[in-house]
């Protein structure tokens, strides 16, 4: 029987997006391909086992998924000999491999735009320096490139043309817990999580995402002060997961006069990220560069209007859903925002095409395109 190897690794106590895709694939694939056994790597961390699945093997390996041993020697980690095509899930292709590869591209901003994803200092450039030779080896010798979205490819193509011909397209899909709260319970949800976190803000704009260059949070800031310059009970609240967003953007804050309305909210529980998901008068999500971006995608999902950037995927992942802006443009960001808070027959809109969108994304598709993409490999 066929022997198929899903690096998951990157499954383990700290939820991040590339192992929500590695999670749906997880959940999906052994049942839809019986005919094929799985080998799942593990991570030590990873919280118990990954599936009950009776063609499913799981292996502990103690190196990390995007880790030096990984990237240079892999095979000499892990016994592979018995493997028949080999998925690395997280950009990079490990050297030494033997057999058929899938590598899962997320994106290609290392090598069009490292100084927007790299750490400050030293590391930053020894981190730009690893991936930018691990997915140089993707773009080179994975005999099939799996990309989040049409975007992807494209910026795969901008690099290496051969490379786009061998990559194939499978958009993201979006949790079932991401939903929409329309019940009595749901609203009381709502307005619990918003007075847990928000209690002097009867209207918000939520903002979700790490502090990184090209998440454009500097710019949100700005653009609401410019949107909501006297309207006291409006405020923002950035939920952001990695970097030193507060302590960059709170100096802005109080420069333009908005501190006490601008919020850095840490440790949110899901269920209460749902609740403030929904209440948010707009999601503001002008990335500079996103291989998928979940934010706008999750937040359709929930039933709240996004505003988004016209540029990378984010028009390709919102369909008609969104307003789209300019993402440099603190203008068009802020124009943006305040033609959604004051205009509710716009925002009721936004929210049916949000909702209908996201329904479109799913996980299950997304595996499926990935099984359709093992078995053109192993039938070449």
């Amino acid at each position: 029987m066929v022997k198929i190897c899903v690096d998951c690794r990157y499954i383990r106590e700290r939820p991040s997006g590339i192992s929500t895709l590695v999670q749906a694939l997880v959940d999906y694939l052994p049942a839809m391909a019986p005919d094929y056994r799985f080998l799942f790597l593990k991570h030590p961390k990873a919280p118990g086992r990954l599936s009950i699945e009776p063609n499913v093997e799981e292996r502990i390996v103690k190196q990390e998924a995007n880790g030096l041993a990984t990237l240079m020697y892999l095979p000499r980690v892990v016994d592979l000999s018995d493997v028949d095509l080999f998925h690395a899930t997280y950009n990079i292709l490990p050297a030494g491999l033997k057999m058929p590869t899938v590598v899962t591209l997320c994106d290609v901003m290392w090598l069009k735009h490292p100084y927007w994803a790299r750490q400050p200092g030293l590391w930053g450039f020894v981190e730009t320096a690893f991936y930018q030779h691990g997915i140089r080896s993707a773009l080179a010798n994975a005999t099939r490139i799996m990309a989040i979205s049409e975007e992807t490819k494209r910026e795969i193509g901008t690099l290496d043309r051969a490379a786009e011909g061998r990559t194939r397209v499978a958009l993201e899909g979006i949790a079932p817990e991401f939903r929409a709260l329309e019940s009595d319970a749901g609203r009381a949800l709502i307005e619990s999580a918003r007075v847990r976190w928000l209690k002097s803000a009867s209207r918000y704009i939520l903002t979700i995402g790490q502090f990184s260059g090209y998440k454009n949070h500097e710019r949100v800031v700005r653009a609401f002060a410019q949107a909501f310059p006297e309207q006291r009970d409006v405020h923002l609240a950035l939920i952001q997961r990695l970097g030193p967003g507060a302590k960059t953007l709170r100096p802005i804050a109080r420069e333009l006069g908005i501190s006490e309305r601008v919020h850095f909210l840490s440790g949110v529980p899901f269920d209460d990220l749902i609740a403030l998901i929904n209440g948010a008068t707009a999601l503001c999500h002008p990335s500079l560069y996103e291989g998928f971006g979940n934010p706008p995608a999750e937040a359709m999902a929930c039933g709240c209007p996004v505003v988004t950037s016209n540029c990378s995927s984010m028009p390709e992942v919102s369909g008609d859903a969104a307003l789209l802006v300019n993402p440099e443009s603190v203008d068009d960001i802020a124009r943006a925002l305040r033609t959604v808070a004051q205009d509710s027959e716009l925002a009721d809109s936004m929210r049916q095409r949000g909702l209908r969108r996201a329904k479109e994304l799913s996980w299950k598709i997304f595996a499926a395109k990935n099984l359709e993409v093992y078995r053109e490999v192993l039938g070449q």
